[in-house]
């Protein structure tokens, strides 16, 4: 278990044991259930970080938050199971492509009718609406059975950047940070607590998408992004070369208290990521890279 004071406040930011999160309204966490980007990657090389899909779980105030709906949706629909019924939760997307969206199919929580789920996301560079994109998924010959299946309330929502999500006392704020891939970011805020999570940092950040950035991570208790890498070409293809620097000089420039890294490329393999996280800490030393199951505290 680790610990580090967050610098300038009250509170901690604590990894804890992995555990389906069921702790009071009075506090704060984050779990990661999938922490890869593209395409999921089981394997003995990926046994430690995870290989899953982008997919966080934030309990706020008692309200469950989940962030992306990639594989590792599955694995947290499971452990709902033991949880008392009905679940309400609210399901934010940061862009449609599948390795987003590829888990809610396989999101067994969703299939049981007295849960009630809220669903968030932007339109797709086709102007496909989220529920376009996850109805679209499900359709033959790409899965058995069409989302009407799933017997919950789903409530569809349309953001756009710069769009507020009021729940009682938690808001979350969104802004569109990568126009290319069409995706957005968030600032979930809660009391004097606050996280950003923006997984599609794109490499060199034009003026107007930095400053959007900023407008979200500026001074916020955790920031969760991602490292960019290079394309996959004949000669990176068998590892990909990530690069962390965008992500901790955003950090730094936003005066970001603990950062934590994320949405690996399928090559990175786990030797890699310990090398990646070494060298990360030893200039932002309030830094860690995302493993599956991990719980962080506020």
């Amino acid at each position: 278990m680790s610990n580090f004071e967050l610098s300038g406040s009250q509170s901690y930011l604590t990894e804890t044991e992995a555990t389906p999160l069921s702790h009071p309204a009075t506090e704060f966490l984050v779990q990661f259930w999938g922490v890869r980007g593209l395409i999921a990657t089981p394997g003995n090389n990926t046994n430690r970080y995870g290989g899953n899909t982008a997919c966080v779980e934030m309990r706020v105030a008692g309200k469950e938050l989940i962030f992306d709906g990639g594989t590792g949706l599955r694995v947290l629909g499971k452990t709902w199971q033991q949880r008392e019924q009905p679940i309400e939760a609210h399901i934010f997307f940061t862009n449609s492509q599948l390795n987003r969206i590829q888990g809610f199919p396989f999101f067994a929580p969703a299939f049981i009718a007295k849960n009630n789920f809220h669903i968030y996301g932007t339109a797709a560079s086709n102007s496909a609406s989220i529920k376009q994109c996850l109805y679209d998924q499900m359709l033959q010959p790409h899965f058995p059975y069409p989302l009407q299946v799933m017997q919950s309330q789903l409530h569809f929502h349309n953001l756009t950047s710069g769009s507020k999500v009021s729940l009682d006392d938690v808001t979350i704020y969104t802004a569109l940070i990568n126009q290319h891939q069409r995706s957005l970011g968030y600032r979930i805020s809660w009391q004097n607590l606050s996280v950003a999570y923006i997984t599609d940092l794109p490499k060199n950040p034009d003026e107007i998408e930095q400053e959007r950035i900023l407008q979200l991570i500026t001074g916020v208790d955790l920031l969760i992004a991602n490292g960019t890498y290079n394309p996959p070409t004949a000669h990176n293809h068998d590892l990909a070369d990530l690069q962390w620097q965008t992500a901790v000089d955003l950090a730094h420039h936003a005066t970001v208290k603990s950062l934590v890294i994320s949405h690996y490329h399928p090559d990175d393999d786990d030797d890699f990521l310990d090398s990646v996280q070494s060298e990360v800490k030893s200039v932002f030393p309030k830094a860690l890279l995302a493993r599956e199951g991990m719980v962080l505290s506020l």
